[in-house]
């Protein structure tokens, strides 16, 4: 994995073409930790960065699949270096005592986890709405809580947090953040993709600040058919219809394996740089097998918006992450 010496700054870096998981590097002796790991794009990360020699902590909320996900990974990769861990990003006691548990020092964090689109309202076991709660606030409490055994790791550890082109579409909300009057929810899916993007964003933009080696980068899978389409919460009239849709517009999606390379090339890439975002490249970036630097909307680099969701994230999830007020955090 390489430094931040050179960077150039946010979507400045280029990514060669047909980027494959075959140019993934040796990664002996690399620790990760994995969100959302039993299943889809978080299940294929967890495989190709064990298969290239990482020891993985395959975080998931349910014990049962986590523990299925890191046993089909033993069986596909010969002495792969798994380990299954309970995690429920919408549980700060959860995320407390899951990120208590874990070795030092940790190379990579990849905030993959999420929850998209309930029709109904519903609220993390601390009170916030349960999309913000857990794509947002639950990533940002357990970065930090890694925060000081990613500082431990050698060279340059990394933290990927996965977006969605969804965000393009995103408000950030300042009146109803937590969509207690007014709850749509793909304004609300929306806004927490938007909110990961500014949050990947100005993490990298407070690392500089403060001379970190850490590097933060974003990415996302374009549109891939995965168990965020198929909430347990949902009618069975729109399951029905979302998996009509999902199979008839199957040559429009991504594999999950394949929306997992951008989360792949972000992690792993010696030329993935700190701050920037990338997808695939097909079209409408839903698709493809080609990575590269993915369109960032206006509203994911609002300095103002970024500094108010910073702060609304740490007296939310009570746990302070680089405070740099008294630093001057320099424009990237």
């Amino acid at each position: 994995m390489s430094g931040p010496a050179g960077r150039s700054g946010i979507q400045a870096g280029m990514v060669q073409p047909r980027w494959t998981v075959d140019q993934i590097p040796d990664l002996t002796g690399r620790r990760a930790i994995v969100t959302g790991a039993n299943s889809g794009i978080g299940f294929y990360t967890a495989l190709e960065l064990a298969r290239n020699g990482a020891t993985v902590v395959m975080a998931s909320r349910d014990p049962g699949r986590g523990e299925a996900a890191a046993a089909r990974v033993m069986g596909l990769v010969a002495g792969a270096r798994v380990e299954s861990a309970v995690l429920d990003l919408a549980s700060l006691a959860s995320i407390h005592s899951f990120a208590a548990s874990q070795e030092a020092p940790l190379d990579l964090l990849v905030n993959n986890a999420g929850v998209m689109a309930p029709p109904r309202r519903m609220e993390t076991v601390d009170g916030s709405e349960l999309q913000f709660g857990t794509n947002v606030v639950g990533h940002f409490a357990l970065t930090a809580l890694m925060f000081p055994r990613l500082g431990e790791a050698p060279g340059a550890p990394r933290v990927v947090t996965v977006s969605s082109i969804a965000h393009k579409n995103g408000r950030l909300n300042f009146a109803d953040l937590q969509s207690s009057r007014d709850y749509s929810p793909t304004r609300a899916y929306q806004q927490s993709k938007l909110a990961d993007l500014i949050f990947a964003i100005e993490l990298e933009r407070r690392l500089r600040a403060t001379g970190s080696r850490i590097m933060s980068m974003a990415a996302h899978p374009g549109v891939a058919p995965t168990n965020l389409f198929q909430s347990s919460e949902q009618r069975p009239l729109y399951r029905w219809a979302r998996g009509w849709m999902t199979r008839a517009f199957g040559l429009l999606l991504n594999s999950e394996a394949g929306g997992a390379i951008p989360t792949l090339y972000a992690a792993t890439s010696p030329g993935a740089e700190g701050g920037c975002y990338y997808g695939p490249q097909g079209l409408l970036e839903m698709r493809g097998d080609d990575v590269g630097l993915a369109k960032v909307a206006p509203q994911a680099r609002e300095r103002a918006a970024a500094e108010q969701l910073w702060n609304i994230c740490v007296d939310l999830s009570g746990i302070p992450m680089l405070d740099v007020r008294h630093t001057r955090v320099s424009a990237v």
